[in-house]
């Protein structure tokens, strides 16, 4: 019987990988051999938000729909998560379990911003500094956050996609992968590193600088959800950076190191 449950955790990891951050990761493993087949690192780009049509209404329409159906996996990783005899016994909806055992609530919003927006400083500032050793060491290439077309919707549509990223990001590579290499038998520090090892991989395409950043930032979000058992933070701080990186080359035009 637990030989059974576990292969069954381990298709169900497979598959939600599979639809949504590792299959970024393996995409971007392609994307930077193709990169660097070509010329070097540093001679290559990498462009965030592109834009999906000349047209605005439809580039707006391909825009939203991007960012919807990239939160199915989180849906998903939410429904897997839930302890249906549990929700079941005490008349609690199915999802409410599941966004307490992540700590994606509204229980304590104060701190929870407070925390987010000094993740946010703690990672963003090292961020840019790596970035730029990354572009004069050649190994990060110049990375373009957004290259949609001025249009009144441009920057709201930035802003989701910065709060999609966090979702996705935050939800999945640590509140969900935690638990499911916990109930592996995996110890904390062998979770944490498969978790972070992920976060930079899928962040390859950008170069070796983003991934060695990202890996850290991994690290760091991984170590305190083990702390808080709280995901909220995380997102607001993942939120955070991107909306800045987004909206502020959109803004200003001018190149901004990711996390």
């Amino acid at each position: 019987m637990l030989v059974s449950s576990h292969r069954r955790l381990t298709f169900e990891v497979l598959i939600v990988l599979g639809l949504s951050l590792g299959q970024s990761a393996v995409y971007s493993v392609v994307q930077l051999l193709d990169k660097m087949s070509r010329a070097p690192l540093a001679q290559g780009t990498s462009t965030l938000n592109r834009q999906q049509s000349s047209r605005e209404y439809f580039d707006l329409t391909y825009q939203l729909l991007d960012i919807v159906f990239a939160l199915v996996p989180v849906l998903l990783v939410i429904y897997f998560l839930t302890d249906q005899r549990r929700t079941a016994s005490e008349g609690l909806p199915s999802s409410g379990s599941a966004f307490r055992k992540l700590g994606l609530d509204l229980s304590r919003p104060g701190r929870d911003i407070l925390h987010g927006l000094g993740l946010a400083a703690l990672i963003g500032v090292p961020s840019l500094g790596l970035y730029a050793a990354g572009r004069a060491l050649g190994i990060t290439t110049a990375i373009i956050p957004s290259a949609l077309d001025a249009y009144w919707w441009t920057v709201p549509v930035l802003v989701l996609s910065a709060v999609r990223h966090g979702l996705v990001e935050e939800v999945i590579v640590v509140g969900y992968l935690l638990d499911r290499f916990g109930k592996f038998g995996w110890s904390v520090p062998a979770a944490i590193g498969a978790s972070a090892l992920l976060r930079g991989t899928y962040h390859l395409y950008q170069g070796f600088g983003p991934f060695i950043g990202n890996v850290v930032m991994g690290i760091v979000f991984a170590w305190l959800y083990t702390r808080t058992r709280r995901v909220m933070p995380l997102v607001i701080a993942h939120a955070l950076l991107d909306t800045v990186a987004f909206v502020g080359f959109s803004l200003f035009g001018r190149a901004v190191g990711l996390g």
